[in-house]
């Protein structure tokens, strides 16, 4: 026991005395003691090596200092505990640093600089980067052989240092050649994604090339692929150009065309085709190019000179065999008996108030009606309502339906019948053509509507929609007129076809033409020239816009104007500037609106944060009535936001805060940007935010939900939504506007009997397709005020959904492009991005025979190896070549 302090005569309790030597001593014994004989003889060494270090014989240094770098090197670790020689040599860390700063330059000291390099890994000050520092200065031997700790912390130190040294603008030419050594490192032990982020912080991404081989490229270039959209631009872009490099270079054209789509850029994708030699897989890019709508005439040096060949690959681009392999799906899954209203509203299942009044035959039941049938039927070419008359004897079923729609709604009738024929080009006209004899305009309205729908995403040597509407669009009748112009939106939308300019762009600048012919000009302008920054179109707009009255300019349709605008300039983030500032030129009326809209559009699917942080700040005002910008504004946040599922979440949560906080107009938006963000994707937790808002005491609310609902449901045919759907028809059986939305919203549930998607995603949610986006982006802006639109006389833009409509199948086809039936596994795909080895890229898989159906999120793989894809993605059409190989496992078996 410690003697206890002595008093001094003037009563101060005097101090202890300081702890001996020997006090000290003892209790580095007792530390000692603790270690096993094994530790304590590596401590008693190491210590005796730092001695030597410090010796005046360079030999013995020299010896001393290999033996610590043998220690350092094969020393072994727990994940979680630091290396023993590391931990023992910490105390001697300072003594080693002071003597290496009095060391003469020679070789021992290079030596000596290596090893504090590895010890600063756990002993250095943060920020100092002396790892790094005496690295330089070191013996720049083999950087590996230290262990991947050290080289992940050395390049953690580099990344900060060169951002200093670009700050000082000092040269930064020694660190690069510490990050090549680093980069052929880390590809070297399938750590790419490590090699991709240092090359990105020191901005050589370039490099990586030298370093990717047939082993490993492909891990590489998914990472590559996915992080793109985590990284502003332009560097997004330089990010992509390097994986199209890499998948070039080992001959991988089907995802090198997928990265050239995705880079928008025309030039990549004719050199894809050109660098192909092999005629199957040019079939294979062609079927990629038309899933994603990309209009390209091919050449003789795309396709070799051969005329035949050139034929064929053209036809496949063109979409013609679509409606063919569709309707395979359908027999194969025994589908194709056309389905009446009735049986989507399913009646029975609801309590007797709502059931009754089902029965009642009013005019806007009757539209409802319309609508669904053709929702539901889409692409079969057969129904109960609209074809069914060619069938029977009594030839008046067809007629009589028509006439069961007053006025305008006898334009969406006639319409229907184009989605019913949807892609069958041939036989749609021939059922179309008779309406054109008809004495009501509203039919011939809707017969050319009708031409252009069955034409959508289908391009024809003949070019049968131009010849037969462009008589139609100078008529005097403004249904017609709107018929035939919004017909060839639909017919050439992404073609940015000039002689459909040159016919619609005087209408325009007609300053006798009705704000709403004028308005469906501009969408179908923005339509066909979606994304192609066209100064002629832009111009035609601006000057629609700047020309029109303030009493036109209120006009619930003047909102085309401004999308036709957006539309123009959709995903091509900066280019839409100069046009924003001329949007602040215009009408206070609608400069606000304009300049969102146009705004939204630019950075579609583009995931740019601090954009959907503008637009947030936009909805957090709190304004006077009558001001529009905000609700375009949330669903702008959706538009930027859905281009990766990170970024969804997140807007799906800040969605709700604006649910809670927001003024009513941002309210009745909300629900229509949840549609968009999870369409054909019926998340739950969406789900379920929509049907409490579809019983909102706003009715605007309530009818947004209750489309939106469709929207997220759309060709899933998901049991809860219909049941949803079912009780809200019975909720809403006295109010026919809500009863309509609902009608429509079970329509699009039931979406081609559940064959197809409105996603305009594609190719493992890698694609998205610029006029898949542009359909549904213009429904939502009709929905905003859906009194005045898709309840009052212009209902027909819903038809505009059918730029987004695919079908969602994987259908596998032999080298003659015949159905080919093969097992493939679909199941719910896992993102194995980065992760080492060879992971599982589905989870949870079922083995069915093609073709098959792709759920939203689902992967399809094959179960055979008879076959090999000439496509890494299974989805669409997916050619398959018979594997050489495989005979002869079996003769050997």
């Amino acid at each position: 026991m410690a003697p206890a302090p002595a008093r001094t005569g003037n009563g101060n309790v005097e101090a202890p005395p300081p702890p001996s030597k020997d006090a000290k001593k003892i209790k580095d014994e007792k530390k000692e003691e603790d270690l096993s004989e094994e530790d304590l003889a590596l401590k008693h060494q190491l210590e005796l090596y730092v001695e030597r270090v410090q010796d005046s014989d360079p030999g013995l240094q020299k010896t001393a200092l290999e033996s610590m770098r043998q220690e350092i090197r094969t020393a072994t670790s727990s994940m979680t505990s630091v290396p023993k020689p590391l931990k023992f040599l910490r105390p001697h860390y300072g003594t080693l640093k002071a003597y290496y700063e009095m060391m003469i330059e020679s070789d021992i000291k290079k030596y000596l600089a290596d090893i504090l390099s590895v010890l600063a890994l756990t002993m250095s000050v943060e920020g100092e980067r002396e790892s790094l520092k005496y690295r330089l200065l070191g013996s720049k031997g083999d950087i590996g052989s230290w262990g991947h700790e050290y080289v992940r912390n050395l390049a953690g130190e580099i990344s900060q240092e060169y951002q200093k040294r670009q700050i000082e603008e000092a040269p930064t030419d020694d660190l690069m050649d510490l990050v090549t050594q680093i980069v052929a490192f880390h590809v070297k032990h399938n750590a790419e994604p490590e090699a991709v982020d240092l090359l990105m912080e020191v901005e050589e991404l370039h490099l990586l090339t030298d370093h990717i081989d047939a082993t490993n490229y492909k891990r590489t270039c998914l990472y590559l692929k996915s992080f793109a959209s985590y990284v502003p631009g332009p560097d997004d872009m330089q990010v992509l150009d390097i994986a199209y490099t890499i998948y070039t270079k080992f001959g991988e054209y089907t995802n090198a065309l997928t990265v050239a789509l995705s880079m928008h850029n025309i030039k990549y994708v004719k050199a894809t085709f050109s660098a192909c030699v092999d005629p199957l897989q040019k079939k294979q890019l062609c079927y990629i190019l038309a899933r994603q709508g990309v209009t390209l005439e091919l050449d003789d040096e795309m396709t070799n000179g051969n005329e035949e060949q050139r034929e064929q690959l053209q036809e496949i681009i063109n979409n013609i065999k679509l409606s063919e392999g569709f309707l395979s799906l359908a027999r194969d899954l025994e589908i194709m008996e056309a389905k009446s209203p009735e049986d989507i509203y399913k009646a029975h299942l609801i309590d007797g108030r709502a059931s009754a009044s089902a029965s009642v035959d009013s005019a806007r039941q009757n539209l409802a009606a319309t609508f669904v049938n053709a929702l539901v039927n889409a692409g079969f070419g057969q129904d109960k309502l609209m074809t069914a008359a060619s069938d029977s004897s009594s030839g008046g079923s067809s007629g009589s339906w028509l006439f069961k729609n007053k006025e305008h709604g006898k334009a969406s009738a006639a319409a229907s019948l184009g989605l019913i024929l949807l892609w069958d080009v041939d036989a749609g006209l021939t059922q179309i053509d008779k309406y054109f004899h008809s004495n009501d305009n509203h039919v011939i309205a809707g017969a050319l509507l009708a031409v252009g729908i069955v034409n959508c995403g289908i391009r024809n040597e003949c070019d049968p929609a131009f010849a037969l509407l462009t008589e139609y669009v100078c008529k005097d009748d403004s249904n017609i007129r709107i018929g035939a112009i919004m017909g060839l939106g639909l017919a050439y939308a992404g073609s940015q076809k000039d002689d459909v300019l040159r016919l619609l762009s005087p209408i325009l600048t007609d300053s006798k033409a009705p704000i709403d012919v004028i308005a469906f000009t501009a969408v179908s302008l923005g339509l066909i020239y979606v994304g192609s920054c066209n100064d002629e179109v832009a111009q035609s707009i601006i000057l629609a816009l700047m020309e029109r009255s303030e009493a036109e300019l209120g006009d619930p349709l003047t909102r085309f104007l401004c999308l036709g605008l957006g539309l123009l300039y959709l995903g091509k983030q900066e280019n839409v500037d100069a046009t924003l500032e001329v949007a602040k030129t215009f009408n206070e009326k609608i400069s606000k609106y304009c300049q969102v809209t146009l705004e939204s559009c630019a950075y579609a699917g583009t995931g740019n944060v601090l954009k959907v942080q503008s637009l947030l700040g936009l909805c957090a005002e709190h304004l006077e009535k009558g001001e529009s910008h905000q609700a375009p504004a949330v669903i702008g946040i959706a538009l930027v936001a859905m281009a990766e599922e990170l970024g969804l979440e997140m807007a799906i949560r800040s969605l709700e805060h604006l649910l809670q906080y927001g003024e009513q107009n941002i309210r009745r938006a909300v629900p229509l940007a949840l549609g968009l963000l999870s369409i054909s994707n019926p998340k739950v937790n969406v789900m379920d935010t929509l049907s409490r808002l579809s019983h909102d005491t706003d009715s605007e609310v309530a009818m947004a939900a209750t489309m939106s609902l469709g929207l997220i449901g759309a060709g899933t045919n998901n049991a809860r939504i219909a049941g949803m759907l079912r009780n809200l028809s019975s909720y809403y059986y006295k109010d026919p506007s809500l009863l309509f939305c609902v009608r429509i919203a079970q329509g699009l549930v039931h979406l081609g009997k559940g064959l197809l998607t409105l996603s305009p995603y594609h190719s493992d949610r890698f694609l998205l397709s610029h006029s898949a986006v542009a359909g549904i982006i213009t429904l939502l802006h009709a929905c905003l005020d859906m009194k005045s639109i898709i309840l009052g006389k212009y209902h027909y833009v819903l038809y505009f959904l059918v730029l987004a409509m695919q079908p969602r199948m994987l259908m596998t086809v032999d080298e003659n492009l015949k159905p080919l039936s093969v097992p493939v596994r679909v199941g719910q795909a896992v993102d194995v991005v980065g992760q080492a080895g060879r992971p599982k890229t589905i989870t949870g898989f079922q083995t069915h025979t093609t073709p098959v159906l792709l759920a939203a999120g689902d992967r399809a793989e094959l179960a055979t190896e008879k076959y090999i894809p000439l496509s890494s993605v299974l989805e669409g059409f997916v050619i398959l070549k018979e594997n050489p190989d495989y005979q002869q496992d079996n003769l050997t078996s």
